[in-house]
This record gives structure tokens, sequence and C-alpha cells, in this order.
């Protein structure tokens, strides 16, 4: 399984921008797809997911009410709508894939895209 992202860059800050993830490979099965991120001298934080069947959705409360997490099944592509960025959104983000199949959560990881907020 492969996970390509795309759509980070230098905003400034309050600016917006749309992380995207597609996912393929034999045998793809998703349970949930996701992101984290990594900031610079810290750890890594869970911040989005989405159970692919039925669409439930999870925020971490750095991001709640300003990230929207959304799916395209049909394109095994997951998004990341990233409103009224802030400095501290600055890292590396993620995108993360959790195979019904594999007993562990987060089975695949991609490799990850740069987000820089500044003005």
């Amino acid at each position: 399984v492969q996970l390509q992202a795309s759509g980070g860059g230098w905003v400034q800050p309050g600016e917006s921008l749309l992380l995207s993830c597609t996912a393929s490979g034999p045998n793809l099965s998703i349970y949930r797809m996701g992101w984290f991120r990594q900031a610079p001298g810290k750890e890594r934080e869970f911040i989005l997911a989405i159970r692919w069947s039925g669409g439930s959705s999870y925020y971490a409360h750095s991001v709640a009410g300003r990230f929207a997490i959304s799916r395209d099944n049909a394109k095994n592509t997951v998004y990341a709508q990233m409103n009224a960025l802030k400095p501290e959104d600055t890292a590396v983000y993620y995108c993360v894939l959790d195979d019904p199949l594999r007993e562990q959560d987060w089975d695949y990881w991609g490799k990850g895209t740069l987000v820089t907020v500044s003005s």
C-alpha cells in the first residue's frame, strides 16, 4: 500500500490549505484514514481521522473548528481542509491508513508534506 499526499506549502496566518492523500496498492482495504503532524522539536501528534464506512470523523482539540476531514471512497482519497492556519500549525503532515485486516492502528504512513505558516 502506498500513500501519496499533496497540497503542502507556505501560507500566511489566517489562510487556508487543502491536503489530499490517495491510497493505492493491491488488495487495498481501508478501515480509517487520517492525518498526523510533527512540528519542529515536538512529538508526532494525531489530528484527524475518518472512518471509510459511514464517515464518522475525529478531531484533535488543537484543530477542531478550523480543520475538516473528508473522503472520496471511489478515489481512495482523504482530504484535510485546513482553515485559519496559525504559525503553530507549521509541521510535516503525514497521511495514515488503518487496514482492518491488521491488528495495529495506522498500518501505513505516507512520506509527509510540509506546511509552513508564517508572515
